[in-house]
């Protein structure tokens, strides 16, 4: 399955570390209670390299969503190459690696709507808005290509009640209101596949 991505480019040492230094804070402690002085210092670099690196700190955080959601994109890819044929356990293996994601990456619930929920309006962080909204939108499409090729009948429908379960499963694990919501949420994506009609060729 190829779906658009953004291109990152590579980075210098120093931006690494940089990126690395901000990625932790960021996620850990929220983006507005970080300043650049804080990721510097965390990263043994001058303000001055983190600016010629990367220009602002919006972009700085935009890098961050950026990085962080490739991962993911990896890491959900690997799960799916798992379940090659389309059908239900393909679009269930989205779940699958999610449950195996959270424990060692996203204790604290998703960065892109942490990030978001950081935001006061459109004219705050729009690079940082256009971010946490596109990977949510990529998000999405992969559960409707992943329901178009398994020939569900409504695969857009299907894929934004699955997408309501996703999100709701993430924002439960950041709030910590109940444990493994994921798992719930893999159960109740399975009943939905169920019950949805397949178009039969």
């Amino acid at each position: 399955m190829t779906l658009p991505v953004p291109e990152l480019a590579p980075l210098t040492p120093g931006a690494r570390r940089v990126l690395d230094a901000a990625s932790a804070l960021f996620y850990e402690r929220g983006i507005h209670a970080i300043g650049v002085d804080t990721i510097a210092a965390a990263a043994g670099v001058t303000k001055k390299t983190l600016y010629d690196r990367f220009g602002s700190k919006e972009a700085l955080v935009v890098s961050y969503l950026q990085h962080r959601d490739a991962r993911w994109r990896e890491h959900l890819d690997g799960h799916l190459a798992t379940v090659p044929e389309p059908g239900a356990a393909r679009i269930l293996a989205v779940f699958d690696a999610a449950l195996s994601w959270v424990p060692g990456n996203s204790g604290k619930g998703c960065s892109a709507i942490n990030a978001r929920a950081e935001i006061d309006g459109a004219g705050d962080s729009p690079l940082v808005l256009a971010e946490a909204r596109r990977e949510k939108e990529w998000l999405l499409a992969v559960f409707a290509h992943l329901c178009t090729e398994a020939g569900f009948r409504d695969p857009s429908r299907l894929a934004e009640t699955l997408m309501l379960l996703y999100e709701g499963a993430i924002v439960t694990v950041g709030m910590g209101t109940f444990a493994a919501p994921f798992v719930l949420a893999r159960d109740t994506a399975q009943l939905v596949l169920e019950s949805s009609p397949i178009d039969v060729a």
